[in-house]
């Protein structure tokens, strides 16, 4: 399973909110190329981006995505606020290797099937979930799908994966809901990314035994309590 550092970007910084919360950022850095190019230098094989400000309908971060894309040498995913073929065309022209779409799919699930069809393998399923129910609009509201009726909708279309963000406990520092990561990995009918609460390498262990194909980190890697670069086989638990 690969680790992958987040990237969360707000008011075109950095940041990393506590359970989705506008104004409750634990971490504030000034420029998001600078801090995509930290990873990437800590080895980090893969980066996960996410336009909060997109997501929240107050403008985007795509210039810059689409810099750290060109020019970090590594695989991209991502996501935030992307709600139209144009978006999708624009990231995946630039180079994303995934497109995260969240919002539009869970409402407009013709049109995930439609875009998926068009780039096969390339687009990821954005599932927030929050006290088990789908949020949407960057968190802010809840979904009348239910996670087992979305899984029934995607289930023949050809995702490069689904990411599922555990609103409940993001940003908290307090570990994972391994009983909520257990359900959700095992009965999603493609690979799982998954994110929040991700706090300890024991965490990442958890996720890999479950069968996580991925876990995206934010706040345990930029505070030093998660250190993947140092681990055996750095940013991987259990091989490549």
């Amino acid at each position: 399973m690969i680790v992958i550092p987040a990237v969360d970007v707000l008011d075109h910084r950095v940041v990393q909110l506590v359970g989705g919360e506008i104004g409750s950022q634990k971490i504030i850095l000034p420029d998001p190329f600078d801090t995509a190019m930290s990873w990437v230098e800590k080895g980090a094989p893969y980066l996960h981006l996410v336009d909060l400000d997109g997501a929240f309908g107050k403008g985007n971060n795509l210039d810059v995505f689409k810099k750290i894309i060109k020019e970090c040498g590594v695989p991209v995913q991502a996501g935030g606020g992307i709600r139209s073929n144009e978006k999708v065309e624009e990231l995946i022209s630039a180079g994303a290797d995934r497109v995260i779409l969240g919002t539009r799919a869970i409402r407009e699930p013709e049109w995930l099937a439609s875009v998926s069809r068009k780039y096969p393998g390339r687009i990821v399923a954005g599932m927030d979930t929050r006290d088990g129910r789908l949020t949407l609009n960057g968190w802010q509201g809840p979904s009348d799908v239910t996670v087992g009726e979305m899984f029934e909708t995607i289930k023949d279309l050809p995702l490069g994966g689904v990411l599922n963000t555990n609103v409940s406990i993001e940003g908290r520092m307090a570990g994972i809901d391994e009983a909520q990561s257990s359900k959700f990995i095992g009965e999603c009918p493609h690979g799982v990314i998954s994110s929040g609460g991700v706090t300890s390498e024991n965490d990442c262990r958890i996720l890999s035994k479950l069968g996580a194909a991925g876990a995206v980190v934010g706040l345990a890697l930029y505070t030093g309590k998660i250190r993947p670069w140092e681990w055996d086989t750095p940013w991987y638990i259990g091989g490549r």
